[in-house]
This record gives C-alpha cells, sequence and structure tokens, in this order.
C-alpha cells in the first residue's frame, strides 16, 4: 500500500497519521505544496491524505496551486482510492464535491469536545459519546451530498463526514503531538484571542500534554477501521 500525502504549509505536518502508515509498513510520498505543485499519477497511490492550512479553499488568486489540488482530489475520488482530509483537507473535498464551504460562526481553536453521532456506525462504532479533541479552524463545511455525518462539536455543527466508503474529511486534528500543536501556535499566535471557542496558550498546551496521547489511539482505530470499509 502507498499513501501520499499532500501538505500546505511546513508546521501541519501528518503527524500520527505518517506514525500509523509506517507502522503498517506502507510506502509514502509527499506533495508540499509550499515547496513544489507536483503530483505523482493517481494510480501509483491507495490513498490521498490532504492535510490542514490557514489558508481558504476559496483562495485561488493568492494560492494559485488550489486549482490544480483540486483536480488531483477529484481525480483520486473518481479512481476510487481512499482519501482523506484533515481541517482544510476536509473542507478542500467537500468543495470538489459540491458542497459548499463558508465561514463557520465561532473561529474554534483549542481543546474542545467532539460529539460522535453515531456510536454503532462502522467507523465510530463504541467511540465515547464525546471526547475532547484539538480544532484549529474558521471555516467549516455542508454535508457533501449524501454523506454521512459522523462529528459535530457546539461551535461547529459539520466536523465530519463519509461519503461513500472511501472518502474521509474530519475538521479537528487528532493526528497533533506537542510539537505540532507548539508549532501551529507560533504560527497563528495572533488568532489566540478572547473568544467563546477559543483557548489561551497556556490553556491548549496543558491539555495537549494530557490529552493528545488519547485522541492519538482513537485516530488509530479510526484509520484501521476506514481502511477495512
Amino acid at each position: 500500500m502507498h499513501i501520499h500525502f499532500i501538505q500546505h504549509v511546513a508546521f501541519e505536518s501528518p503527524g500520527y497519521i505518517l506514525e500509523w502508515a509506517q507502522g503498517k509498513g506502507f510506502s509514502t510520498s509527499f506533495t508540499r505544496l509550499y515547496e513544489s505543485v507536483e503530483f505523482p499519477p493517481v494510480e501509483n497511490t491507495d490513498w490521498l491524505v490532504v492535510m490542514g492550512g490557514p489558508m481558504s479553499v476559496h483562495d485561488e488568486t493568492e494560492y494559485k496551486w488550489l486549482a490544480s489540488e483540486k483536480a488531483y482530489i477529484r481525480s483520486a475520488i473518481d479512481a476510487g482510492k481512499k482519501v482523506l482530509g484533515i481541517c482544510l483537507g476536509s473542507q478542500l473535498i467537500a468543495d470538489v464535491l459540491g458542497a459548499r464551504i463558508y465561514k463557520n460562526d465561532q473561529k474554534e481553536i483549542g481543546w474542545w469536545l467532539l460529539e460522535t453521532i453515531d456510536v454503532q456506525h462502522p467507523l465510530t462504532k463504541d467511540f465515547p459519546e464525546d471526547f475532547p479533541v484539538f480544532h484549529w479552524h474558521g471555516d467549516t463545511f455542508e454535508l457533501p451530498a449524501g454523506a454521512t455525518h459522523l462529528f459535530k462539536s457546539k461551535a461547529c455543527k459539520n466536523q465530519g463526514y463519509l461519503a461513500g466508503t472511501n472518502v474521509l474529511g474530519l475538521q479537528f486534528h487528532m493526528e497533533v503531538d506537542e510539537r505540532l500543536v507548539a508549532q501551529m501556535m507560533q504560527h497563528g499566535k495572533s488568532e489566540l484571542v478572547e473568544a467563546p471557542f477559543i483557548q489561551d496558550e497556556a490553556t491548549i498546551f496543558l491539555n495537549t500534554l494530557s490529552i493528545a496521547l488519547f485522541t492519538r489511539v482513537l485516530l488509530g482505530q479510526l484509520l484501521d477501521r476506514f481502511e477495512a470499509l
């Protein structure tokens, strides 16, 4: 099995998703859009994983590679590949599938409770009804047509979806560890303002120390089940 990662910025790397892939013995490759815009032939990959980033799916004037990226995501979906999107990645996939991407009522930054819609679904069976995960987003998406709604939060109604059996979008970050969260805070300090769903830097760091390992274990279960679908 081969997994290709699309990474938009250096400080939002795959984290535990890469560890999971390596533990499975999968080969991996990267398109790092902040370095070059080169995608491998879709037929040479089994999974496509699209990571997060601070830009919007609508910023094609500023980030001209967005159009090419969306076309590549579309080609992977059409070829029946497993496609996973994290945060911006989930929004890009939803956009490609025809769903609306828009500003959420509130920015959601920090460790906030995520609610599992159906604890009997094959992907989320026996998941906690709610559990804390790391968020850093201002935009959100409508669910793609026919997609299964997987997760929601108090601040954002659409947090995760499954389209068919091969396309999974997660608005939140279960892949993070202390290093990744520190990098995201370093590059996004200006967003850490007082607001209903934005935690301060100290709170985020302390929560990361106590929660991140738990969410990574759940992510491993989710990825195993997504692989098996």
